[in-house]
Order: structure tokens, then sequence, then C-alpha cells
């Protein structure tokens, strides 16, 4: 394969590419860091548009991803450094690169495309495979851990607060009764259990499968989605330059959320308790929100790649030391 290309059978569809460039405005001589670098769409698109000498930090904890990535990149080689870390971690690398700040970052907080259709990785409630759904393989408990160790209780709390889902207790206890029997260990069973908790009537009458919202909230509950974002929130501003830009983009509502109130923190300045009626901190601004409300995917895009029909796009600039624009 050429420098640039990926094979077909894993390439990955990126969300709002043009829009995180134009956002970003990568120029010649920046650094740039790509939090969650997947197949390599966001980093390879900016690096392009960057032209010469621009430089780019890319993380990924999924090994496989990184190495498709890194090929994928291949054009770029000496100035695009990756590394196989967390985006919550992304102090590692760039100290380990020596860059004390970057003039623009990006993270792409949804699941892949190769990802989710790989049965092999238990992502999945559509093909039969084992109940993983671990980002990186080597870390952490898999889905089948939680599913057959966790109390009743903390099970339903995932898939109440995670996943979103009214019906989380009623699931807990239909897959509490199921492990009794037997062990989860598959996609498909845990899906048939949790459709069979439904109530007939809104298993006919849903939108999506009854089992979406109970994997979703695994899934964030075993990959610390939420946990890692936050880590990511408090610690990015500083990494970040003068005029530098910040684009996230979420795909549920925990995470957009997350997004949307650290912006708005961030672009407060006064810390002071509601109630005071004068201001003792004197904090000031370190960003200003550049997208008052989340930017979403156009109608043709979504058409195209149905994945991007919840993609809600933030950005946010870094203001200086001042609280005024660079």
């Amino acid at each position: 394969m050429k420098p640039g290309e990926v094979s077909p059978a894993s390439l990955h569809t990126t969300v709002l590419l043009q829009e995180v460039v134009r956002w970003l405005n990568p120029r010649q001589g920046g650094r740039y860091m790509d939090g969650t670098l997947g197949m390599g769409g966001h980093s390879l698109a900016l690096m392009e548009a960057a032209g010469e000498g621009a430089e780019l930090v890319g993380l990924d904890r999924d090994a496989e991803a990184l190495a498709l990535a890194t090929e994928r990149l291949d054009a770029f080689k000496g100035r695009v450094h990756l590394f196989h870390l967390p985006f919550s971690r992304f102090e590692e690398a760039l100290d380990e690169v020596g860059w004390d700040a970057v003039d623009g970052a990006v993270l792409d907080l949804g699941v892949s495309s190769m990802q989710l259709d790989e049965a092999e990785r238990g992502f999945s409630f559509i093909h039969d495979g084992p109940l993983d759904m671990r980002m990186d393989p080597d870390s952490g408990p898999s889905a089948e851990v939680l599913v057959n160790t966790l109390k009743h209780g903390e099970l339903a709390r995932i898939i109440r607060v995670y996943g979103e889902d009214p019906l989380a207790g009623k699931i807990a206890s239909a897959i509490l009764r199921a492990r009794e029997e037997k062990a989860i260990t598959r996609t498909l069973q845990l899906a048939e259990i949790v459709r069979l908790a439904y109530p007939p009537k809104m298993r006919h009458t849903a939108r999506n499968h009854p089992a979406t919202r109970t994997f979703q909230g695994l899934r964030i509950a075993v990959n610390r989605e939420l946990e890692e974002l936050e880590q990511y929130l408090s610690s990015i501003i500083e990494r970040l330059k003068p005029g530098a830009r910040l684009a996230i983009i979420s795909f549920h509502s925990l995470e957009d959320r997350a997004v949307k109130y650290a912006f708005r923190d961030a672009a407060k300045g006064c810390k002071c308790p509601p109630h005071q009626l004068h201001c003792t901190c004197g904090g000031v601004p370190e960003m200003k929100v550049l997208t008052k409300k989340p930017l979403i995917a156009s109608q043709a895009e979504r058409d195209a790649n149905p994945r991007a029909r919840s993609a809600k796009l933030r950005v946010a600039e870094r203001l200086g030391p001042d609280g005024e624009q660079a």
C-alpha cells in the first residue's frame, strides 16, 4: 500500500473531518496532538493541511489501531510521534518528545468502526464474540468479569448512569438470574438476556436494539471513559499555547455534558462562590468557547456514515495570561 492508505477492510470513516481541520487551522511549524488516534484520519488531515515543519503527537490505547495509523502516516515519518497510551496520559507523551505545549489538540471519543465491526473485540450486540469491550485488551477487567461478578446495585448503576437506560434495575435482575444458571461469556448471549428483560411492547417499538444502552454502559465502565475524559480536561489547558484550539467530538450526552461544563468553567474566570457579591479570587478566563452550540455532521455526512449522526463537536481557544485572546 502507498503512504496514507489503509486496507479497505480496516478503513474507518473519520467523523467531522473537515470541521476539525477548519477550526484547528493548522499551520507550518505548528505542534499538534491527536489524543484518540484511531485510524489516523484526523492526524493525516491535520498534517496535510499544516504543511512543512509541522509535527504531531498521537496517542491510542488500541495497539491494533496504532499499528494501522503508523502505516497510514508513514509519509510524515520523523514528524509524527505515536504512543501506545490512553489520552488521559498525554502529558507523558509530550514530556517524552520535549514539548511544553501544543498549538492545537483533538479528541474523537467515539468507538472506531474497526472495534465495533470485529466480533472478537466484544463491542457488538449484533455479531457474536467474547464479551470483552476493552479498547486495550491487555488492561483492566473485561465486560465478562463485570457482568459475572458485580452485585445487582452496581450493575444497575452502570446501566442506568452510563447507559442511561430507565430499565436498568430490571436488566440487572435478568443478568443475575441468567448467570446463576451459567456464566455469561458471549455478546449475543448478553444481548438476548437484555432483549428479553424488556417488556414485549417496548421490544417491538424500540427504535434501537434493546441492548444498545446496556452495551454502552458496560463499555464506558470497562474503559473508564468518563474518568479518562475528566482527567484529560483537568490537565489539557495548561499544555495549550495561547491561541491554541481544542476540538472534542463526543457521541453521547454524558461525554458532551462533561466537555460543555469544562469549557464553560474555563471560560468563566472568577471561581468565587455564586452567593459572593464581589470577586476576590482574581481569576481570569483561561479559554474562550468558540462553539456556543455543538456542531453536528452535515446531512450528507450523516447519510453516508450513520455513525456520524450522534457526533457533537465543541471547540474552545486558549487565552493569554491576562484572559485576552492571543
